[in-house]
């Protein structure tokens, strides 16, 4: 049994793996067809059903076309149609007919708990499309991207400048298991998971915490950025908001990076806010790539747990 629920659950040596067979799947896709299969896969007449508790565009989209150009099918069920996690049906219970009824699941919710304890009762694979927590998913087709732009991603330098959220807890772990450098600039009391600060620190991460983003910035070959409001989020908006501004990717903290350095965000972006139009919008932003390469992240973690 192989889940996908967090960077710092699979060996170095198998998540490159899977970032390598994403970018060999990348170059033998098919542009004449968008569902066709390209090559064999152990996804083939296998069917994935997706669990969604989080409204997703990417994701979804990534997902049921990747299950779909590796030979296999996709059901998708919302919180609403199902009787997870409302008493209705103990989980246990649920947990068997999924099992059941498909070869593999993908499931976005808030609760990262509501994640771990599925994945304890199912007896097949189980993705992490998404908690409170964490966002492995969009890690790895991040490093696909920075790869392709500018080269292997060990001993390179990046910032996340902005809020410390669930993408920034799986920035965290990709850092300590790519073994580059992730310089973190966050406001007081929206900074990432403690826990997984400690647990960078004790497998010796290069993990750099910077009150000034500008200083965060500084020389690197990348600067992260997400909004600063999400899905979910149960905040003071008006007072968040007032202590992110001055963490907002525009060309003053641009201009402190590498002048090669490339930008990455993992949208649905608010321009204005945590980002300017000109950056997002701009030559040194790879946004579309970056959601572009979760399709083929998502090939390579699928074969993963199924092969």
């Amino acid at each position: 049994m192989k889940h996908f629920l967090d960077l710092s659950h699979i060996s170095k040596k198998e998540l490159r793996n899977i970032v390598d067979e994403a970018k060999r799947r990348k170059k033998k896709s098919s542009t004449k067809s968008k569902v066709l299969v390209t090559e064999n896969s152990s996804a083939k007449d296998k069917l994935l059903l997706m669990i969604f508790e989080k409204p997703s565009t990417r994701t979804r989209l990534s997902f049921d076309l990747a299950m779909r150009q590796l030979g296999g099918q996709t059901i998708v069920m919302n919180s609403n149609d199902m009787h997870l996690g409302k008493g209705e049906e103990s989980i246990e219970d649920t947990a068997k007919v999924i099992s059941s009824f498909s070869d593999i699941v993908m499931f976005r919710t808030f609760a990262h708990k509501s994640l771990l304890e599925l994945a304890h009762l199912l007896t097949i694979p189980l993705i992490n499309g998404l908690t409170d927590h964490s966002h492995p998913c969009q890690l790895l087709s991040d490093v696909l991207t920075f790869e392709e732009n500018k080269g292997s991603i060990k001993g390179a330098k990046i910032a996340w400048i902005g809020d410390g959220n669930n993408v920034t807890n799986s920035a965290i772990e990709a850092a300590v298991q790519f073994d580059f450098q992730l310089n973190i600039s966050c406001p007081k009391g929206y900074m990432p998971s403690k826990k997984i600060l400690d647990w960078a620190e004790a497998k010796n991460g290069k993990i750099v915490i910077f009150k000034d983003p500008l200083k965060a910035a500084k020389g690197v070959d990348c600067i992260m950025s997400d909004k600063w409001i999400s899905m979910g989020d149960h905040v003071n908006v008006k007072k968040k908001k007032s202590a992110l501004k001055p963490y907002q990717a525009n060309k003053k903290l641009m201009s402190c990076a590498d002048k090669d350095a490339i930008f990455m965000h993992v949208l649905p972006a608010a321009r204005g806010e945590e980002v300017t139009a000109d950056i997002i919008d701009g030559p040194q932003s790879v946004i579309w790539q970056q959601a572009e390469n979760r399709l083929h992240g998502q090939k390579a973690i699928i074969d993963w747990c199924l092969d």
